[in-house]
């Protein structure tokens, strides 16, 4: 054994008789060199396991190797340093020392097992031929290498050198370098020479097919220059030219990251336009279709933002209150950002005009990093306008979906749906149900529009809508989740205009810092005496009022600055508009203040009634719907049952009718919630109590008396409070409701709950009613008179007969003209069966 300084190699097997350089740049690599220089120039060669290791120990290093000569050695100035070495024999790693300032190592020679015969001659010559056909397929190998191989007589040097030239991986070629016996090493390089073969013939195919592939376009490119100079010449060639717009389709439809269905369409129809003259009607029809079809967003998308505090603080600036519809919409957000999906319902924003659907559409975009898109489909009749024209019409265009989704720029915006509950319907079609596919997740995903006819995947698109009301199509109804918008409180509006109106309206302006104030006292009077609305809407519309009058004056120079108060808002805001405070200035009979929900918030509702002559009957006006006339019969009904236990005599009912009345006349009114309201007022009209002018009600009444769950209650008590009301009837059921309203809300008014209508008479008029009887003698004395027949022929009974009078006595009445305890007065047969003197006995028998 001999001791040798080493050199580990990474990706690298050094064979005998093998003349390679090596770049060194290790410290104790380059130790082991210069000790190999200073003495014999010999060193030992070995391939490491790991060529990541820097600093290999015995274990990272194969157990055999060469011993080689160094030839040449170069410094280089970036202090690694160039070497050229030449292997000698194989040689075993038998120990190694770590110690020094590099790696020596005892090694053993191992000599190279001496085979001769024919069967080793056909294998040499086998190999040859096969390193040619290697040597022809790959190019790294330079042309010489094949005949100075075939000169080599000696099998061993041959295998090691066969190896040596073929590209295979450090762990085969260390394998061939551990094999003694020559023969073997020939079979192994000759198996590696075929994989190799294989995978070169492959790697000449595709170069083969690349290269034919840009002979092709170089030919199409010569091709399409030339067309281009014909149709310069012919005069066919636009301002911006004619191939240059063919050679432009040509690139996106390659670029676009379209559907394979798209790019198939936009191919034949590019096919289409080349043959077509450019001037003519039919290519600019193609042309426009693939101006749309290629410019949609195919593949683009903004970048979505996860983090849900971020959106709740966008939310929180922009949006004052809602902190209902706030947690949904982070909730929904949140959801989106764990699934990476959009799927799950849509939603849609409900609640009257003013309160900040569509801001909050645009909140929502950009809290999520989204283009946003608004389409409004207020008055959209034609089916047409969401699924686009076919192409077979002149002048056909694709659908406000495609059209509004192209000028996002995005395939993943937020599209706003607005005023979705203005929808029309007509002759053409009806857009609502074109709807259901864009707005159902499971269908979105191949939206087909008329015009692009290709399918289209909208399941990126977050789809938000807007409404006033819940009057929609059952399925669409279905197809989202609703978020209620009731309104907004006195405080509420307050903060809101604090924070963003006024602001706005004073950059709106060009008003300077200082030049316009609105103190709080001052809004809250223009709130309370100005504005009636559930939004705040006609609230900036006021503020912008102020703004305007409050400029001209410091333009005239008449003031440098404007400060509004209640002491001088008429000044600017005109004659006050509405009576902050109680409808009614004092206690009225069959005057009830009942509550109403329309599409704007709540309103209160006013209802009269009187009683005047008649026969019983009852008489509506207001433009009252049918479920309003229905619920005022009920409680017609249910007062005329209940009348003795109220105080009421009954035959008041025969001889007066009722007139109820809800005024605005102009306004219609449907719904079944003003029923409590009614039976106070005809109860309150029949017996001349008056209702507390501070009460307000709500309910649905029945003919038993029960009172009713209602819809809509935050709306009905926000206008309560701001009508000026104290205390507000509820129904028993919607007791539960009350978590759900602001705290501000429920302090200024007292809610009781009630669940009988003879709870609301005794909280709702100013006395308590006192029952009275009534028995069947009483209901026939009250019975009306009626018209008595003709008098008959005389009478032949002998019995008790009755005085009668001449018939100039008896009037147009007859008999009935006498009083009510005559027996004369009863109208019965016997005065045609007997005559002018009817018996007793007979006229109480009939």
């Amino acid at each position: 054994m001999t001791q040798y300084p080493v050199l580990p190699l990474r990706d690298i097997v050094v064979f005998p008789h093998m003349i390679v350089p090596l770049f060194v740049g290790r410290d104790k690599s380059v130790a082991a060199l210069e000790a190999a220089m200073a003495a014999d120039k010999e060193i030992f060669l070995v391939a490491q396991l790991d060529p990541a290791e820097d600093d290999p120990s015995r274990d990272d290093l194969y157990t055999m190797g060469v011993t080689a000569t160094v030839l040449q050695l170069l410094k280089l100035p970036d202090g690694t340093v160039r070497v050229l070495v030449e292997g000698k024999v194989r040689a075993t790693l038998e120990t190694l020392d770590e110690s020094g300032d590099f790696l020596k190592a005892e090694v053993a020679t191992v000599a190279d097992v001496e085979v001769e015969g024919a069967e080793v001659t056909a294998l040499m010559r086998s190999v040859v031929d096969q390193f040619e056909n290697y040597a022809k397929l790959n190019r790294k190998l330079p042309t010489e290498t094949a005949t100075q191989l075939s000169e080599i007589t000696d099998a061993a040097k041959l295998s090691d050198a066969v190896v040596a030239n073929i590209q295979i991986k450090v762990a085969d070629k260390q394998a061939m370098l551990m094999q003694t016996d020559p023969a073997k090493r020939l079979e192994m390089a000759f198996a590696a020479m075929e994989g190799e073969l294989g995978v070169l013939q492959v790697e000449k195919k595709i170069k083969s097919r690349v290269k034919r592939q840009m002979e092709k376009t170089q030919r199409e490119y010569y091709l399409n220059e030339q067309l281009k100079a014909i149709q310069r010449e012919l005069g066919n060639e636009g301002d911006e030219g004619e191939g240059d717009e063919i050679a432009e389709l040509t690139q996106k439809i390659a670029t676009l990251k379209m559907s394979k269905e798209a790019r198939s369409k936009a191919t034949a129809e590019l096919k289409k336009l080349k043959t077509m003259a450019p001037m003519s009607a039919e290519a600019t029809v193609v042309r426009n279709y693939l101006d749309v079809l290629l410019g949609l967003p195919w593949g683009k998308k903004s970048k979505i933002k996860k983090d849900i505090s971020a959106a709740q603080a966008v939310l929180d600036e922009d949006h004052y209150a809602l902190e209902k519809v706030k947690d949904r919409i982070i909730e929904y957000l949140a959801v989106q950002a764990r699934t990476n999906k959009l799927k799950g319902p849509i939603l849609c924003l409900v609640g009257p005009p003013g309160v900040g659907k569509t801001s909050l559409g645009k909140s929502i975009a950009k809290a999520t990093g989204r283009e946003f898109i608004r389409q409004s489909l207020g008055g959209v009749r034609d089916e047409a306008e969401i699924r686009g024209h076919r192409r077979t019409y002149i002048g056909s265009l694709p659908g406000k979906i495609v059209t509004n989704l192209k000028k996002a720029g995005a395939s993943n915006p937020l599209f706003l749906l607005d005023e979705i509950d203005k929808l029309g319907q007509d002759f053409r079609g009806d857009p609502a149900s074109a709807l259901l596919e864009v707005l159902d997740p499971e269908q979105n995903g191949k939206f087909q529009d008329h015009y692009l006819e290709i399918d289209l995947d909208l399941s990126d698109v977050m789809f938000v809508t807007t409404a006033n009301t819940l009057n929609l199509p059952q399925a669409l109804l279905d197809r989202m989740e609703i978020i209620r918008l009731e309104g907004y409180t006195e405080d509420e509006k307050v903060e809101i205009a604090e924070r963003h109106l006024i602001a706005k309206q004073i950059e709106a302006h060009g008003l300077k810092d200082g030049e316009f104030i609105l103190t709080q006292e001052g809004l809250r009077t223009l709130i309370q005496q100005y504005t009636r609305e559930a939004g705040v809407r006609t609230l900036e519309r006021e503020i912008a009022k102020l703004a305007r009058k409050a400029l001209r004056r410091i333009l005239e120079g008449k003031a440098t600055s404007v400060t509004i108060t209640p002491d001088n808002i008429a000044e600017f805001a005109g004659v006050q508009k509405y009576r902050h405070g109680l409808s009614e200035t004092e206690n009225q009979i069959g005057a009830v203040t009942g509550l109403a929900w329309t599409e704007v918030g709540g309103e209160l509702l006013t209802i009269e009634s009187v009683t005047v002559s008649g026969k019983g009957a009852a008489k509506l006006t207001g433009t009252l719907g049918d479920v309003m006339k229905e619920s005022i019969e009920t409680a017609f009904s249910y007062v005329k049952a209940r009348a003795p236990s109220y105080g009421i005599k009954p035959s008041l009912f025969n001889r007066k009718d009722i007139h109820i009345h809800l005024p605005e006349g102009a306004t219609p009114k449907d719904g079944p919630s003003a029923g409590v309201g009614i039976v106070t007022s005809i109860v309150s009209t029949m017996t001349g109590v008056p209702v507390r002018r501070e009460v307000a009600m709500t309910g649905e009444v029945t003919l038993r008396g029960r009172v009713l769950p209602i819809g809509g209650l935050k709306e009905k008590l926000l206008a309560a409070l701001r009508g000026g009301i104290e205390t507000v009837l509820i129904p028993q059921e919607n007791e539960k409701d009350l978590a759900d309203i602001p705290a501000n809300i429920k302090e200024g008014l007292k809610i009781i709950p009630v669940s009988h209508v003879d709870e609301v008479l005794r909280l709702a008029l100013t006395e308590p009613l006192e029952a009275i009887e009534w028995t069947d003698a009483d209901e026939l004395a009250a019975l009306p008179p009626r018209r008595s027949p003709r008098w008959g022929p005389r009478c032949t009974t002998e019995r008790d007969v009755l005085p009668i009078p001449p018939p100039s006595a008896w009037g147009d009445s007859g008999i009935g003209a006498f009083s009510a305890t005559d027996p004369r007065s009863i109208a019965c047969k016997c005065w045609a069966r007997h005559g002018k003197q009817p018996c007793r006995e007979l006229c109480a028998a009939d």
